[in-house]
């Protein structure tokens, strides 16, 4: 059995929304499918794997190489091969720059036109997009947002069902993304920096890492932790008095 064809068997069996399975999809078509697909799965080997995301960029080479790992992790419980080889490559470094958000006092003073209300719900709550639009009133009670879906089906993984505290501004979303990132654009943010605005208010109102992983529906802390290191330099003027105070007890 080929590659290409081990990818048609076991891809609809990995966990994982459909958009992100049309995202693996076109990442292994773009990078493993031309030069591996028609080489038997127990000819290919970890250099030969190696070889080719060595030559991609570090964001497409890391992405590159969790798209194969996870094929072959499913063959493998298939019982299509032995070993999964791409285990045995180191990650590339990928390094992100931290995205623009805003406060919730910039966004409590800001007009943001007739969404307003949808734009502070997002920043309230850390709801995605996929999961907001597909919202109801019948989710909001006992003074919770009940996530449970997206306008994908599923939600991005499991973590994604979740409920969070219900702090006000609900109205029914638009269709698509457009209106709101188009009110969004003169701020120099997007849809998702209202995802690092919640996770920032949880931050500086002592809510605890491993709680606020819950809450923003991260199935790993690493990833919580990586947006709670986020300071503003207003944060670093606070830290610079409090040292200094502690200097001088």
């Amino acid at each position: 059995m080929d590659l290409n064809d081990v990818v048609a068997q076991v891809l609809p069996y990995l966990r994982i929304t459909k958009k992100t399975r049309y995202t693996y999809h076109r990442a292994y078509v773009r990078h493993f499918s031309q030069p591996l697909g028609s080489t038997e799965i127990s000819d290919i080997n970890h250099l030969k794997i190696r070889e080719i995301i060595s030559k991609l960029p570090n964001q497409s080479a890391y992405q590159a190489l969790m798209v194969i790992r996870s094929i072959y992790r499913e063959a493998v419980v298939q019982g299509l091969c032995e070993l999964n080889p791409a285990t045995q490559i180191k990650p590339p470094q990928i390094s992100v720059k931290p995205g623009r958000f805003l406060t919730w006092n910039q966004i409590k003073g800001s007009d943001f036109g007739r969404y307003n209300d949808q734009i502070r719900f997002l920043a309230l709550h850390g709801i995605r997009w996929g999961e907001a639009v597909v919202l109801t009133s019948d989710d909001i009670y006992d003074g919770l947002v009940h996530i449970n879906r997206s306008i994908h089906g599923k939600t991005k993984s499991p973590a994604g069902i979740r409920t969070v505290p219900y702090l006000g501004h609900f109205q029914q979303f638009p269709v698509t993304r457009k209106p709101l990132a188009s009110a969004l654009k003169p701020h120099a943010v997007n849809i998702h920096s209202l995802r690092k605005s919640y996770a920032y208010i949880l931050k500086t109102n002592n809510i605890h890492v491993t709680t606020a992983q819950r809450l923003l529906g991260h199935a790993s802390p690493l990833l919580t932790l990586s947006v709670y290191t986020q300071v503003l330099d207003d944060e670093i003027v606070k830290a610079r008095e409090v040292l200094l105070s502690a200097a001088l007890l």
